[in-house]
């Protein structure tokens, strides 16, 4: 038995002796094969980089790392860089590209890379390209004979390496946490913006001698997958911090992916404005389940044009609030409506859709005569907008961008309004029409109390339609607006009280003298309202939209320049006969006095 079992153990280790032979020989043959081709593999990278580039770019990097037995290898120290002699030469030439790289690594990482097909079959294929912290920066300047280039070159990237490999194949190239600056050079004074913590796929790389042909293919890959995660940065006036989360990209669908998107102010309502020194409209921004379909990659990296076919936004809020006693900063605000300040941005952009889906949208304001705060909440917004674009291919074929929306107004009055922008006018003409459902009058008072010093005591809105036309200067059109039991009360702020109370005498003139309390009439015939209004030009766009829908509603309810004048003139009588009244009752006492002292 002892025999076996010390037959058994010789065997075991001759048998184990052997292999740690072969493994140490491989390894031996791998290092000296490393060795040997190190040379070798350095130059053909550096001749395959300056030719699939036609030699625009070099590539250098410290030293080369290989392992045969699991066809690994890695580049170290490496810098992609342009040759701008090269560049000059391309631009006379007219066939130098609208983007140029700078690209810099620590480390470029070849797994599963096999040198033995490269030196037998002239074929390169790689598993896996892994750029590891990779700094990036495009430079991008617009050349206009890349305008009419035809869709495929003359000579094709694959005659580029055809005198060194037959084929260049990548199955998944990696680029993990990307550093990435993007210049802008179209402009007087370069931009340029960057973005960190980015990761970027691409997706079987090939170059052969059909690949270029292949329409499946765009820049030779079959897919590019790019993905963003919490990523947050603060504006340049540091007043808010834009976050964004889990952002998800694949071009071979077109579809973009947010998980949540917002513009969070850096300062409360109150110590915003005080902060910037004036009264200034403070956002708060939160959207979530963004998504962006029909995306033309190719278009946007050759032109840094985003066209996409549809925008849907599920869920969201918009929030605006303005300290109204603050000093006011006077600014001219014509051409900044928002088809205009579309054909103002910088980049080309167009949207063909976008679907809102239960977004909120409040305004809010502090009132410096009231000291308190007014909200208006336009809740549970969806519709649609169409033919958003600054392009001016697509405005020649349609010029009009329209919008869709269905609201309720504090949460009751179903709200419906259709917009049509000109996004061609010089003037900024738009056109807005839509009606206004039924809902009780008092839930007005949130915004008719603190900002108007008018406190709705009954009233039922039946509905509110209205038809304007508009530009820059000026809006003209018709309201009609329903409703009955109209009764208000005029307020007024006194000093050392919080509330504020009740203007007796001033509301009973206005319900006897002005309010008319239905509309129509005991006649039935419902009263139209012309609309005429002149715009500030300090009014943004939905100022203006409210005052001239407030000048509808205010004539109305028979708030009109005629009967304002005429309570005031009533009011002067008033205050007349009280001034007069006073007057009296001193000169009584006066002459009281005089009689006691005589004593009379």
């Amino acid at each position: 038995m002892i025999k076996k079992v010390r037959k058994s153990y010789n065997t075991l280790k001759w048998v184990s002796g052997i292999m740690l032979f072969f493994i140490l020989l491989l390894v031996a043959a791998s290092r000296h094969l490393s060795v040997r081709f190190q040379p070798i593999i350095k130059a053909q990278v550096r001749d395959l980089v300056l030719n699939a580039t036609d030699s625009l770019y070099r590539i250098e990097f410290s030293d080369v790392s290989t392992n045969f037995i699991t066809g690994r290898a890695s580049l170290s120290d490496v810098k992609i860089t342009p040759d701008t002699n090269i560049l000059k030469k391309m631009v006379g030439l007219k066939h130098a590209p609208n983007n140029i790289y700078y690209i810099q690594l620590k480390e470029l990482a070849i797994k599963n890379f096999h040198p033995f097909n490269l030196l037998r079959y002239k074929k390169v294929k790689i598993d896996l390209l892994l750029f590891d912290n990779p700094e990036i920066i495009m430079v991008n300047k617009q050349l206009e004979f890349n305008e009419l280039k035809k869709p495929f070159s003359d000579k094709s990237p694959y005659d580029y390496i055809s005198k060194f490999v037959k084929e260049l194949k990548v199955k998944t190239i990696d680029l993990k946490n990307i550093s990435f600056k993007y210049v802008n050079k179209n402009l007087a004074v370069p931009e340029v913006d960057s973005i960190k913590n980015l990761n970027v796929t691409l997706k079987n790389w090939l170059i052969d001698k059909n690949s270029v042909r292949d329409t499946s293919r765009f820049y030779l890959l079959k897919d590019v997958v790019i993905n963003l995660n919490n990523y947050s940065f603060a504006t340049p006036d540091s007043l808010y911090h834009i976050n964004l989360n889990q952002l998800d990209f694949r071009a071979s669908s077109g579809k973009l992916n947010v998980k949540s998107f917002s513009v969070v102010p850096r300062y409360t309502e109150m110590d915003f404005g005080r902060t910037v020194g004036f009264s200034k409209d403070r956002f708060d921004i939160q959207m979530s389940n963004i998504s962006l379909e029909g995306i033309n990659l190719p278009l946007y990296v050759r032109k840094q044009e985003l066209y996409a076919t549809e925008m849907n936004v599920d869920n969201g809020s918009i929030s605006v609030f303005n300290n109204n006693e603050l000093p006011k900063k006077t600014e001219i605000k014509i051409g900044k409506y928002p088809h205009q300040l579309l054909q103002k941005f910088k980049g080309l952009l167009t949207i063909k859709q976008l679907n809102l889906s239960n977004v909120d949208l409040t305004y809010a304001e502090f009132d410096r005569a009231s000291k308190q705060k007014g909200k208006i909440t336009f809740e549970k917004t969806s519709g649609s907008i169409t033919n958003i674009t600054n392009s001016e291919k697509i405005k020649s074929k349609n010029p009009y961008m329209f919008a869709n929306l269905t609201s309720y107004m504090m949460g009751q009055g179903k709200l419906n309004v259709n917009f049509r922008f000109d996004l061609t006018a010089n003037d900024g003409a738009f056109s807005y029409s839509g009606t206004l459902g039924e809902m009780d009058g008092r839930t007005l008072n949130r915004i008719t109390k603190p900002l108007g010093m008018v406190e709705v005591k009954s009233g039922r809105v039946k509905k509110l339609e209205f038809d304007i036309t508009a530009n820059d200067n000026l809006a003209e059109g018709k309201v009609k607006f329903a409703f009955n039991d109209l009764s208000v009360a005029l307020l007024k702020k006194e000093e050392g009280r919080d509330h504020l109370v009740k203007q007796g005498l001033m509301s009973f003139l206005a319900n006897a003298m002005i309010i008319n309390s239905d509309n129509p009439k005991s006649d039935g015939v419902l009263v139209a309202t012309p609309i005429k209004f002149e715009r500030q030009k300090t009014a943004s766009f939905f100022s203006f939209i409210w005052k001239t829908l407030f000048q509808g509603i205010k004539h109305s309810v028979g708030v009109t320049p005629e009967k304002e004048k005429k309570i005031k003139e009533q009011i002067a009588k008033f205050e007349k006969i009280k001034v007069d009244r006073e007057k009296r009752r001193m000169i009584r006492l006066k002459r009281k006095a005089i009689r006691e002292k005589n004593g009379l």
